[in-house]
């Protein structure tokens, strides 16, 4: 009998036990896998930059070269650091076209993953590999079928290994004869080695609008609104390039000049290179309703050379520009330093509302992103509207990417130095056209509306 209830023990020990093992089986089958479920993540959002010869420190393309990174994905995944992606999704506009960031349920399934021990998965599950182009071919050459029809080279430069930070500004002729509509730009430096030395690079375009022949940079250069040659394009890391939306661009003269500044900075090796600037035109004959201008809008009280940030504090900034004319915002892109902390952008309206446009809470020097709107959510705004730029700078040992706490710090181009403004291009447009578009927008919101009531 007793050798019948011991033996009842064990059984019903066995049924227990199995009954206990089933959650933890089932957990495990239950578990992402690499090549299910991980690797497509990172085809579609990490891969741009996680693979050989690119720009990121370790490649994500295989199961054998990301599984030692897994506990420093999931650290940055779970806090958001990766991919850099900045803007505050609790506030303002959410809906940009080239959003690289990851949804809520991506994070859940890399963290999951993570938590599971990594397990690879059966490698039949793997997505076909991504045939990324090749760093010497443009970006957009697919979509225009083609390299650019323009190409502004600045002349080479030779960052020496210890050298103190350049900046080189030469002005380099655009042999345009005619008069030209862009409808895409790109920048980059020429060779791989040059992104090691080149921080970042601005392509000024130089032209007469004047009628008389004399070189004018107008207001757009400077800050103003008023549609004008002025800052053709931005570049700096993790910046592509810049698409016009359709019917709009940017206007190259005949005899323009394209006035780089360029900074370097030591990468511990002599390196030569220059950068290159590509346009792509529309056809000739194809003229947009609408020009484009890209602005520099201030985040300080009084303007960039009024930025004071004592030791051991945290600076707030503010500035406001008025838009003399309609027109539709059509990105957002804070440029800061080191103590650089956040920065927003807000329409005040001629009727006194306020509206958030963007907030990048979290900001990075590593990572220059352009937040550039979606087509149906870019910011239409009436003449005499106010745009507000605030700035914030954490100049206290609580940031650490302060190079030092117990220094005062005001504007200027070296990198322990800080600036704090925003990169806006705006779309300018007189009033018919601007409730033209307006009502275009409302229509095509009631639209979706209706759709998704029926669905």
């Amino acid at each position: 009998m007793a050798h019948l209830e011991f033996r009842g023990v064990i059984r019903l020990g066995v049924i227990a036990g199995t009954v206990l093992a089933l959650p933890v089986l089932a957990a495990a089958q239950s578990a992402p896998t690499f090549s299910k479920d991980v690797a497509s993540i990172f085809q579609e959002k990490c891969e741009s930059c996680h693979r050989p010869d690119s720009i990121a420190p370790m490649s994500l393309v295989t199961y054998e070269e990301t599984r030692p990174w897994a506990r420093s994905i999931k650290s940055r995944v779970a806090a958001r650091q990766m991919p850099p992606w900045h803007i505050d999704k609790s506030i303002g506009i959410q809906h940009f076209q080239n959003d690289r960031s990851l949804t809520e349920s991506q994070i859940d399934t890399i963290v999951r993953w993570v938590d599971a021990g990594a397990p690879k998965g059966d490698p039949k599950d793997m997505p076909p590999p991504v045939k990324w182009a090749d760093d010497n071919i443009w970006n957009f050459a697919k979509i225009f079928g083609g390299p650019p029809d323009l190409v502004v080279k600045s002349p080479t430069y030779t960052q020496k290994a210890m050298a103190q930070d350049a900046w080189f500004k030469p002005v380099v002729s655009t042999g345009l004869t005619e008069a030209r509509w862009v409808r895409a730009i790109e920048i980059r430096p020429a060779s791989i080695k040059g992104r090691k030395v080149t921080h970042h690079a601005l392509a000024r375009l130089q032209q007469s609008e004047n009628g008389d022949g004399a070189p004018e940079v107008r207001a757009a250069a400077a800050g103003g609104d008023e549609p004008g040659p002025g800052l053709f394009m931005e570049w700096a890391v993790g910046k592509q390039g810049e698409i016009m939306r359709p019917n709009s661009g940017k206007l190259m003269l005949p005899g323009s000049k394209i006035v780089w500044d360029i900074h370097y900075s030591a990468a511990g090796e002599d390196i030569t290179d220059s950068v290159e600037l590509g346009i792509y035109f529309y056809p000739k004959g194809q003229e947009p309703k609408y020009r484009q201008a890209l602005a520099l809008f201030s985040g300080i009280t009084g303007g960039n050379r009024a930025l004071d940030i004592s030791p051991n504090s945290v600076y707030v900034g503010t500035n406001f520009h008025v838009m003399r004319k309609a027109g539709r915002v059509e990105n957002f892109q804070p440029h800061m330093h080191l103590r650089g902390k956040a920065m927003s952008i807000e329409a005040i309206l001629p009727t006194g509302q306020t509206q958030m446009l963007s907030m990048v809470s979290e900001f990075s020097f590593n990572w220059h992103n352009n937040y550039v709107f979606a087509d149906e959510a870019a910011p239409l705004l009436p003449k005499g509207t106010i745009l507000k730029i605030t700035s914030w700078h954490d100049n206290t040992a609580a940031n650490k990417n302060n190079p030092d706490p117990n220094q005062w710090v005001g504007w200027g181009d070296r990198t322990v130095d800080e600036m704090a403004h925003a990169w806006v291009n705006i779309t300018y447009m007189d009033e018919e056209d601007f409730k033209v578009e307006v009502e275009k927008r409302k229509q095509k919101a009631s639209t979706t509306t209706e759709r998704q009531q029926q669905q």
